[in-house]
């Protein structure tokens, strides 16, 4: 797994989004954009990053920054995970996992002994030229929200 570097340009793509369109990434230019890569909707730990992100919208909206969630899930499946929750913001699907190899997030895990290829938890902040400017993999979820604002703020000092 080679992760997608700070300071690098984030690479491109161009996803179906749970509005039904579909979104690229260059679109955004001018603006910042958190863009956070989850394993599965409705697991217990996915739905509290979702569930962070989205009661921190208001803040990164201020800040004029877009969140972007990321995972292998069908559209149909965010839809029920938007609706249930009130997320305020799109899911991308990504079920062949093609931009999260691009991003180096997809990789071997291990569960209970089990190995097997999925996408392991991290978000990306993109500034207003498409370069990425921060960094975190295997993100434990209590206080990433945080830290990932305090990074927003800081962008701006």
């Amino acid at each position: 797994m080679i992760l997608a570097a700070e300071r690098q340009a984030a690479p491109d793509f161009t996803l179906l989004a749970s509005n039904g369109k579909n979104v690229t990434l260059r679109e955004y230019r001018g603006k910042k954009v958190v863009i956070y890569f989850y394993p599965k909707d409705n697991t217990p730990t996915c739905t509290q990053e979702s569930c962070d992100f989205r009661d921190y919208n208001g803040k990164f909206a201020k800040l004029g920054v877009e969140v972007i969630g990321i995972s292998p899930d069908e559209l149909k499946a965010h839809d029920k995970f938007i609706a249930k929750y009130e997320l305020p913001f799109l899911l991308l699907s990504d079920p062949d996992h093609q931009v999260a190899e691009q991003y180096g997030v997809w990789a071997l895990k291990k569960l209970y002994g089990r190995e097997y290829m999925g996408i392991v938890r991290s978000t990306f902040l993109i500034d207003e030229e498409g370069r990425i400017a921060q960094v975190w993999s295997k993100v434990k979820v209590k206080n990433h929200v945080q830290s990932v604002l305090e990074a927003v703020v800081a962008m701006g000092e």
